[in-house]
């Protein structure tokens, strides 16, 4: 890893498709440098959401056209909810009608929802073509835009159509998360304290020691949590880039939970995607606790920091009309499902995540009633 106190080359090292992640300040304004060399044509597709447009389309612009490329837009709707076959559909044929080629690379500008949607487009249109991903989100600039997970969601649940797609490049400017609405900025640091919770204690400490000045805005802290973060997923995904091994499902810590709770609050504004993974986190550690794998004291000591930085770390924040069986039900369709069983990540302590394979749903669904009920 190249770095400075402002810039971050994080190399990814996927067999058969290296990548960098460049982590700049200003990054943006200056893509066209970037993209240029990944670029044959003098025109690129680029696809985006509304708001992230009002902000970044037309600087987008004049970065592309300083190096004499046009930017051609697609624009979609914002939110969850575009991750779906109707959209899929629009970005497929919109990438076609660009007449985009195997060797092209197309843009995706935005958020995990728009990196998701079109990488998958992308790895569909003439069987594979390239994308580059820009993302302006803290969710994304620190887990869904590196790592080739791609997928939209269907009416089972999240993200189960989808495919492995590496980007030829990722460019992450922490400057676009001044962008960004405060719960937006809250749901995205679930993901950055997840590093330390898998395997790095020192850097959950370095949360609870930095957490809310990340979360206000201080830019050193933003850089750091985002070059930690990188670093530590592109080494996970460089030892087993299509979850093989058991090594990169140590990625989805509180995914299970957390998609549960989207799909039980339908894919909604009502939970976002990293408020989820938060609260499922704090789930998976009280779980754990359950089985007497976790110290009591380990498990709240994470809810209260979640909480502290205003992510919901309760079940009844959600005011939920379901009980524990509806939730556990949610998660018979999740991906790592494997000959009826489903490996659940839990935590022999923070930084201990481990892969247990001997998790009963039934005892899930009473456990998630007592959190109910809590």
């Amino acid at each position: 890893m190249a770095m400075t106190a402002e810039f971050a080359r994080i190399a990814v090292d996927v067999a058969g498709a290296p990548y960098d992640v460049v982590i700049a300040p200003g990054v943006i304004d200056r893509a066209g440098d970037h993209v240029r060399p990944f670029v044959r044509k003098d025109s690129v597709a680029i696809v985006t959401d509304a708001h992230v447009a009002t902000h970044w389309q037309a600087r987008l612009d004049t970065a592309l056209g300083a190096v004499g490329l046009t930017g051609v837009w697609l624009i979609l709707p914002p939110g969850e909810a575009t991750k779906s076959w109707t959209h899929l559909a629009q970005v497929v044929d919109f990438l076609i009608a660009h007449d985009v080629e195997r060797r092209d690379r197309v843009i995706a500008l935005g958020g995990g929802v728009i990196g998701d949607l079109v990488g998958f487009a992308a790895s569909m249109v003439k069987r594979g073509c390239g994308f580059i991903q820009i993302p302006t989100t803290l969710l994304a600039q620190v887990d869904s835009s590196v790592g080739g997970k791609t997928a939209i969601n269907t009416a089972a649940g999240k993200n189960l159509v989808g495919a492995f797609h590496q980007p030829a490049l990722v460019l992450a400017d922490p400057a676009a998360l001044d962008t960004l609405p405060l719960r937006e900025t809250r749901a995205g640091y679930a993901e950055v304290v997840k590093y330390g919770l898998i395997d790095d204690p020192d850097f959950f400490a370095w949360c609870e020691a930095n957490g809310a000045r990340l979360i206000a805005g201080d830019a050193q802290a933003r850089a750091h949590a985002i070059a930690h973060s990188v670093a530590a997923k592109a080494r996970i995904v460089a030892a087993d880039e299509k979850e093989l091994t058991g090594v990169r499902a140590l990625l989805n810590l509180g995914h299970t939970f957390g998609h549960a709770l989207e799909a039980e609050t339908g894919f909604s504004d009502r939970l976002l995607h990293g408020e989820g993974v938060g609260l499922g986190m704090i789930l998976a550690a009280r779980y754990s606790v359950r089985r007497g794998l976790m110290a009591g004291q380990d498990a709240e000591r994470i809810a209260a920091h979640l909480q502290s930085v205003g992510l919901p770390a309760s079940l009844a924040t959600l005011n939920l009309a379901c009980d524990g069986r509806r939730l556990a039900d949610h998660m018979i369709h999740d991906k790592k499902m494997d000959a009826g069983t489903l490996p659940f990540l839990l935590l022999r302590g923070i930084g201990q995540t481990f892969l247990a394979h001997d998790v009963d749903l039934a005892d899930i669904a009473v456990f998630l009633d007592a959190e109910l009920a809590r």
